[in-house]
């Protein structure tokens, strides 16, 4: 999340005045993320007992044709019973408008927080949570391509080039041959369903160690299984700077997730290599979100060495960090 575009008071009041939802109170700028405008909406509410909701801009790495997609799997994932916001429709029935030529949604404000320290608990239900909407997700009539796949890493990375990558840290541009030899070891043929890939835990709202909102489902593609709970692993087992691994965390997430769905034994030998690409993944992103954010943007830019060290980590410790038993 984060604020690119910026609208004025009478746009913001106009556009939401085309909802079912009471006339504007406030709009907060979010300044978190990389790709989209957001805003914290609160309003009169329909009944006239307050409402919020987030309003998003989509600005970058998001085409039109797949709103359909992003908007119909969040109303698909909330009517069966998984933490999800919904869209909220414009009164035409609308799940999107265009302002200027972007697209625009108003989406469920869900309670909850994100945590920065999780606790093992906090882990087991993240992990199951996955689980569940991957259940919830099978029926979803509708698929997506993973746009940001292993092969697509190599290309950003190679489009950047060693010269550029190198400005960022001295040690980036090997990325680009082991983003090479990964895209050649890639895993084939492994149970596929909708996917997040983006399960960070700022997108995930708690209440204690309940799952209250699973949020930001603009990367949802049709993938493999275990490549979600890969990039899940390696987003919630580390610190912040990837240089220090919790085993008991990535122990509680596995078991979480197989507590609703098992992995079988090909999807557990393939995740030391999705991880490894799971990381890729964020440094290929979060570099060129580096070289090519306006330095005037409301975004705060992501350091992809935080993903480097967690790349190194996984290549260096094979099946252990997946393992029941890894401490």
């Amino acid at each position: 999340m984060a604020v690119y575009t910026h609208l004025g008071a009478e746009d913001l009041a106009s556009l939401i005045a085309t909802y079912d939802v009471g006339e504007l109170v406030s709009a907060k700028g979010i300044a978190e993320g990389v790709s989209n405008s957001n805003w914290l909406i609160e309003t009169t509410g329909a009944d006239g007992t307050g409402a919020r909701f987030i309003l998003t801009m989509y600005e970058r790495r998001i085409e039109l044709d797949d709103l359909p997609f992003f908007l119909g799997l969040l109303d698909h994932l909330s009517a069966h019973g998984a933490p999800v916001p919904r869209t909220i429709h414009c009164r035409d029935g609308d799940a999107y408008q265009l302002i200027d030529g972007k697209a625009v949604a108003l989406i469920e404000f869900l309670p909850g927080v994100s945590v920065d320290q999780p606790t093992p608990a906090q882990a087991r239900a993240v992990g199951a949570a996955l689980a569940e909407m991957h259940r919830a997700a099978h029926d979803f009539p509708m698929e997506r391509p993973n746009t940001l796949d292993i092969g697509e890493s190599l290309r950003v990375l190679q489009h950047c080039g060693g010269n550029a990558l190198a400005t960022v840290d001295p040690a980036l541009p090997e990325m680009i041959d082991h983003a090479a030899r990964l895209s050649a070891a890639w895993p084939q043929g492994l149970p596929q369903a909708v996917c997040h890939t983006d399960l960070f835990p700022d997108n995930v709202l708690m209440r204690g160690s309940s799952v209250t909102g699973m949020i930001d489902f603009y990367f949802a593609c049709t993938d493999a299984m275990a490549y979600d709970i890969a990039v899940t692993h390696a987003a919630w087992s580390f610190d912040k700077s990837g240089g220090r691994f919790d085993p008991a965390i990535g122990r509680a997430l596995l078991a979480g997730y197989e507590s609703v769905r098992s992995l079988d034994p090909v999807e557990r030998r393939s995740l030391p290599v999705l991880a490894q690409g799971a990381c890729l993944r964020f440094v290929a992103s979060r570099a060129e979100d580096w070289l090519e954010t306006p330095v005037d943007a409301l975004v705060t830019r992501k350091d992809p060495m935080d993903y480097v060290r967690r790349l190194h980590f996984y290549a260096e410790a094979g099946d252990n960090p997946f393992h029941p038993a890894a401490d």
